[in-house]
């Protein structure tokens, strides 16, 4: 199901910009392996990412960067981010990260709903707007998603890790913005913010 979700989202990326293979994309958080497996290429490729990554591929670089406190590179043709705006820590961390979205001159941000059903990390039915103390002991315990394997120590940061977004949060970071919302079952799993 997920492999589907990926690949519709793809779809949708390249319909809104037909042109992204000519593009100079820088990806907010992403990984290289996405983009190597994506049906579709930038000319180039930027990744901002807190955590180091190596990638050999002359279309791709790659850069230690905290995109709440950076400023665009200068020939960003789009801004992209895909599940990252619920980890970066924050309303206030939220706004600089979208600042730094909005200053590209077209962008694509994805985000979970923190109203679907099911918590889309650990794979657990309404995780999310469970006490923290419980969310801590889900996580240790539960099979499924982010929490496989998890001690107990590490359990409480991973749930405080994620604070997933409303409607209302999206249209607020990115006023102005087109929001698609991407539905399982006729309910929005996930909003993507827009600007052409």
């Amino acid at each position: 199901m997920s492999a589907r979700a990926r690949a519709k989202r793809w779809g949708l990326l390249q319909e809104t910009f037909p042109d992204l293979a000519e593009m100079t994309v820088l990806d907010v958080g992403g990984r290289a392996e996405a983009w190597r497996q994506a049906p579709v290429r930038p000319a180039r490729l930027i990744i901002w990412n807190v955590f180091p990554q190596v990638a050999e591929e002359a279309w791709i670089e790659t850069a230690v960067k905290d995109a709440c406190a950076a400023e665009l590179p200068l020939g960003v043709d789009l801004a992209y981010s895909n599940s990252v705006i619920e980890h970066v820590g924050g309303h206030w961390r939220r706004e600089r990260f979208a600042e730094t979205i909005r200053s590209a001159e077209r962008y694509w941000v994805q985000t979970p709903n923190r109203y679907f059903p099911v918590e889309p990390h650990f794979l657990f039915p309404w995780l999310q707007h469970l006490p923290l103390r419980l969310r801590r002991s889900i996580v240790t315990r539960w099979p499924l998603g982010h929490g496989v394997d998890v001690a107990d120590d590490d359990a409480l940061g991973r749930a405080l890790s994620i604070d997933l977004l409303s409607l209302t949060e999206m249209r607020f970071y990115f006023p102005g913005a087109e929001i698609h919302r991407e539905k399982v079952c006729g309910l929005s799993k996930s909003f993507i913010a827009f600007h052409r």
